[in-house]
C-alpha cells in the first residue's frame, strides 16, 4: 500500500503544489481545505493519479471539524504516515495599532490553532498505528524569521509554529515521529500576487517582489517527506533567489 498524506489548505497554491507532487510519487493524499470546489480541483489537476485522493472539507480552527478528517483517514486508510500542516491566513497590512481582534483571532486560529490541532490528531494516530511512527512538517514561512511591515498577527503565528515544531520533534522521538518545518518565501500563489504590483518595505519604500513556481516547495515537502524516519529534515527554507529575504534585500 502506497503511503498516506493528510496536506491541510489543500485547494490552493502551496497545498495543491505539495498534494501534486505526492500524488506523483505514489502517495495517496487525504485533501482537507475549507472548499469542497477546490479540493476536486487538486483532483482534476492530478489526473489518474487523483484516484488515490480523499477530499475532506475541514475548519482546522475547529477542533470537531479536526477530529472528523483524521476519522475519515483512519477509516479509508488505517493510518497517517505524513501531515503538512500548510492551511493558513494573512491579515491586512496595518500597524499593531490598526489591527482589528477579528483580524488578530481569525489569523491564531488559522495558522496556529488550527496547526496544533491537526499535529495532535496525527501525533495520537501515529502513536497508535502499526507499524508505529510518521513525520509531521510544518509551513513555517520566512516570516518566522523577519517581519514584513504590518503583519503582527501573520508574524506572531510562524514564529510560534517555530516553537511547536521543536516541541514536537521532542515529544514524538520516543515514538518515531518526527517533525520539521519548511520556510517559504513568494511562491506564486493568490496569497502572494500583490507583490507582483509592490509591497511595503522595513525602509519605507515599496517595490516589486521577486516569486518563485510553487511547484518548487511541492518538491521541497517531498524530499522531506520521503526521509526514513531515522532523518528529518529539522529546518528548511526554499525561496525566490532575489527577494529581499538575505542581508539588506
Amino acid at each position: 500500500m502506497s503511503k498516506i498524506a493528510v496536506v491541510t489548505g489543500a485547494g490552493s497554491g502551496v497545498g495543491r503544489a505539495a498534494a501534486l507532487a505526492l500524488l506523483g510519487a505514489g502517495w495517496s493524499v487525504a485533501l482537507a481545505g475549507r472548499r469542497a470546489d477546490a479540493l476536486q480541483g487538486t483532483i482534476d489537476a492530478a489526473g489518474e493519479a487523483g484516484a488515490r485522493c480523499l477530499a475532506v472539507p475541514t475548519d482546522v480552527g475547529d477542533a470537531d471539524s479536526v477530529a472528523a478528517l483524521f476519522a475519515a483517514v483512519a477509516q479509508k486508510w488505517g493510518r497517517c504516515d505524513m501531515l503538512f500542516n500548510n492551511a493558513g491566513r494573512g491579515s491586512p497590512s496595518v500597524d499593531i495599532g490598526e489591527t482589528s481582534l477579528e483580524d488578530w483571532y481569525g489569523v491564531v486560529a488559522a495558522n496556529l490553532h488550527g496547526a496544533f490541532l491537526c499535529a495532535r490528531e496525527a501525533f495520537r494516530m501515529m502513536k497508535q498505528q502499526s507499524p508505529q511512527g510518521g513525520r509531521i512538517i510544518n509551513n513555517g514561512s520566512i516570516s518566522a524569521h523577519a517581519p514584513r511591515p504590518g503583519s503582527a498577527p501573520y508574524t506572531a503565528t510562524k514564529h510560534a509554529i517555530t516553537g511547536l515544531t521543536k516541541s514536537i520533534s521532542l515529544d514524538g522521538r520516543k515514538w518515531d515521529i518526527c517533525c520539521g518545518q519548511i520556510d517559504i518565501g513568494n511562491a506564486a500563489t493568490e496569497m502572494t500576487e500583490r507583490m507582483t504590483g509592490g509591497v511595503p518595505q522595513a525602509n519605507g519604500t515599496t517595490m516589486v517582489e521577486p516569486r518563485m513556481d510553487a511547484r518548487h516547495v511541492g518538491e521541497a515537502v517531498l524530499h522531506m517527506a520521503s526521509l526514513p524516519l531515522d532523518a528529518n529534515v529539522q529546518f528548511m527554507t526554499v525561496m525566490a533567489t532575489k527577494m529581499p529575504f538575505i542581508g539588506r534585500g
